[in-house]
């Protein structure tokens, strides 16, 4: 029994800083389908760099789990695709997914890179950030199909 949920507004709180929330599901159906790999991101950025992370996965072990070394190896790093893919390496360090019928072990750790990575490509430039005034910068993207 849930009794509420709360998300705590951001922060960081300049115009220059943002936080992005997301989450992705990767299954073979859209509908009524368990995901081989799910994400959700809160990603906070301030000058152009990470300055906090919560990042959690499911599909990647017994139960859905924080990425604590991912996480950790986002701080500090630029918030580009080259800083994003400079702290993948840390992943593995969180998880060892298994395969089943889903999908294999190793497709798991290139999807939940490839997700955090999405995530980096789908943000907005700083300087089209501030007209978001406080909501989250991917709340004007479209859907993408097939990725609740």
């Amino acid at each position: 029994f849930v009794s509420a949920v709360r998300i705590p507004l951001s922060a960081v709180g300049a115009t220059a800083s943002m936080r992005l929330v997301a989450s992705y599901k990767v299954a073979k159906r859209f509908d009524q389908d368990i995901s081989a790999v799910c994400a959700g991101f809160a990603i906070d950025v301030a000058g152009g760099r990470v300055v906090a992370a919560r990042i959690a996965y499911g599909g990647m072990s017994a139960v859905p789990q924080r990425a604590a070394h991912l996480e950790a190896a986002l701080m500090g790093k630029p918030w580009t695709g080259a800083g994003v893919a400079d702290a993948l390496p840390a992943l593995p360090a969180d998880f060892k997914p298994i395969s089943d019928m889903r999908a294999s072990g190793e497709y798991r750790l290139r999807v939940a890179g490839n997700l955090l990575l999405r995530l980096q490509q789908e943000t907005p430039d700083a300087a089209s950030a501030a007209e978001f005034s406080g909501a989250s910068p991917l709340s004007r993207l479209a859907p993408v199909e097939g990725v609740a």
